[in-house]
């Protein structure tokens, strides 16, 4: 039997996103998970597909794990605070333009407070990145199995990040280029935030 082709597709939204109201309970179904033997809610995933459903709960009748096997997709809908500080895509977009205050990364307290960062201080003053491209790079070195490509980077860039974002033999990415700038995104936002004396 072929497995079935692994498919991830992620979407950040605000704490208060609820894809069921957003979409209709027809339209979504609620992924589940075992624990204790019993099925519960996936944190953050839903699917779009007719699944079967539990009828006592309402959640996918198949944990998520075995539903991807069967060839189900889940999407994931990540819940991410900064959103909450907008009003709309526009402001988010505005502001994504104006270079933020670089010199915040020098401080560890501002770094512990960043998205995916806060504990990796140490690689941030070793770069000490000045772009939405570094921050990327960043996010993509603190991936298990990535930490070897640092000292490359620190030579030459370029080299160390096309083995950073390089296929495996496999053919999969450890860490896409694409996910990674859109987490770099939101670290960018909140050092705006910061800089506007927003604690978050």
């Amino acid at each position: 039997m072929t497995k079935a082709l692994h498919t991830d597709i992620d979407i950040d939204t605000s704490p208060n996103f609820n894809a069921a109201l957003f979409f209709g309970s027809q339209v979504v179904t609620k992924a589940s998970m075992l624990k204790d033997e019993k099925l519960q809610p996936h944190p953050c995933g839903v699917y779009f597909q007719d699944i079967p459903k539990d009828p006592l709960t309402n959640l996918s009748a198949i944990p998520y794990e075995a539903a991807e096997e069967l060839g189900f997709f889940k999407v994931d809908f990540l819940h991410l605070n900064v959103y909450s500080y907008f009003n709309n895509k526009q402001e988010i977009r505005e502001l994504l333009k104006t270079e933020p205050d670089w010199s915040l990364l020098n401080s560890p307290s501002i770094v512990s407070r960043l998205f995916q960062l806060a504990k990796h201080y140490d690689i941030i003053k070793k770069i000490q990145p000045k772009s939405i491209l570094e921050i990327a790079d960043i996010l993509a070195l603190i991936r298990p199995g990535k930490s070897y490509v640092l000292s490359l980077y620190l030579r030459d860039k370029e080299k160390g990040r096309k083995e950073l974002y390089k296929m495996d033999p496999s053919g999969n990415y450890s860490f896409k280029k694409a996910h990674a700038i859109s987490y770099a995104m939101v670290v960018i936002l909140q050092l705006h935030l910061l800089s506007a004396g927003i604690e978050l």
